[in-house]
C-alpha cells in the first residue's frame, strides 16, 4: 500500500489540511484533486488512493472552510478568489510542477475559472468530473431533472424556493429523492471514506453557491465561462454519468468550446461518478493521465 502523508499548509491565518498518498515514479506527474461544494471534503477521494499504486502521487485536500480546514464566522471569505489564491498556495507549498489537475463539480468550476483567468504553466491536463461552465444551464439542467420527479416532489421543491423555506419536512424528502437519483447513495452500506463523518462548510457552501443542488442563490449564481472555454489551452478530459447532475448537455457545452478536450459519459453514473463506478473511472483516469504525463 502506498505511503500516506497528511499536513497542514498556514493560509491566510488558518490552515489548509492537505494529503499525499504515494509517489511519482517512472515520469509520471502528481495528481492533484479539488474537492466539489463548495463546503465537501477530500473524504470521497479516498476511493481514488489505488491511482497511486501505478507510481503517481496523488494529493487531496480540505478547502479553507470544510473538513480539517474547518473555519465558520467568516462569510467574507467564502469567494472564487480564496479558494484559487488557496489552490496557488497549496501547489507553491508542495512545490508540484507539471501536474495533472482534477476538479470533481465546483472543485471543476474552479479549474475552469484558474486555467482561463491566471493561466497557470504548470498543468499538463484538467480532469473536468461532473462539472459546469454556467451556473444558469446548470439551474435550468436541475429542475429538468426535478421535472421528471413525482409530483409532490417537484411541488415541495417548488413551495420551498417560492418561500425560501428549506426545512419543510416535504421539502427535505423530495430533496433526498433527489440527491438518491442523481447524486450519490446516502443510505446503505457505503466505503469507509463516504460513511465516515465529516465537518461539512454549511457557512461556505450557502454563501457561495445556495441552501440546495439546483438553486444557485450564492455569489456563484453567475459564474459563467462558456464564452470562453476557448481560452482553456490545457488537455482537458471532460467526464460525467448519464444520471449525473452534471447531465450530458453541461458536459457537451464544455467538450464542445475546449479545444483540445475529450469526453467519457457513463452509463448508469450519478454525480459522484467514481462511487458508483470506480474501476471504471480509475481505467479512464489512468489511460487519460499516461497519454499526457
Amino acid at each position: 500500500m502506498a505511503k500516506i502523508i497528511e499536513g497542514y499548509m498556514p493560509f491566510r491565518g488558518y490552515k489548509t489540511y492537505y494529503r499525499s498518498v504515494g509517489e511519482c515514479k517512472d515520469g509520471k506527474k502528481p495528481l492533484l484533486l479539488l474537492h466539489g461544494g463548495p463546503g465537501s471534503t477530500h473524504n470521497y477521494f479516498e476511493l481514488l488512493d489505488v491511482l497511486a499504486d501505478d507510481g503517481r502521487q496523488v494529493i487531496s485536500y480540505d478547502q479553507l472552510g470544510c473538513g480539517n480546514s474547518f473555519v465558520e464566522g467568516h462569510p467574507e471569505l467564502w469567494t472564487l478568489e480564496t479558494w484559487i489564491e488557496e489552490l496557488e498556495t497549496l501547489i507553491e507549498h508542495l512545490q508540484l510542477k507539471d501536474i495533472h489537475i482534477l476538479g470533481h463539480s465546483w472543485g471543476g468550476m474552479m479549474i475552469i475559472a484558474w486555467l482561463i483567468e491566471y493561466k497557470p504553466c504548470s498543468v499538463s491536463s484538467a480532469i473536468l468530473s461532473s462539472t459546469l461552465s454556467s451556473s444558469k444551464l446548470w439551474g435550468s439542467e436541475q429542475h429538468r431533472l426535478i421535472s421528471f420527479m413525482p409530483q409532490e416532489h417537484q411541488e415541495a421543491i417548488q413551495k420551498a424556493e417560492a418561500n425560501n423555506d428549506w426545512k419543510n419536512p416535504e421539502y427535505l424528502a423530495a430533496n433526498d429523492y433527489y440527491t438518491i437519483r442523481h447524486a450519490c447513495d446516502i443510505k446503505g452500506e457505503r466505503p469507509e471514506c463516504l460513511m465516515r463523518k465529516k465537518r461539512f462548510g454549511t457557512e461556505s457552501y450557502i454563501t457561495a453557491w445556495g441552501p440546495n443542488e439546483y438553486t444557485p442563490l450564492g455569489n456563484l449564481k453567475d459564474f459563467d465561462y462558456t464564452d470562453r472555454l476557448n481560452e482553456i489551452s490545457q488537455p482537458c478530459l471532460v467526464i460525467n454519468g448519464t444520471n449525473d447532475e452534471s447531465t450530458p448537455l453541461l458536459a457537451k457545452t464544455m467538450y464542445d468550446n475546449i479545444p483540445n478536450s475529450e469526453w467519457e459519459l457513463l452509463d448508469g453514473a450519478r454525480h459522484l461518478t467514481f462511487g458508483d463506478q470506480t474501476e471504471t473511472y480509475c481505467r479512464i483516469l489512468r489511460n487519460w493521465m499516461e497519454k499526457h504525463d
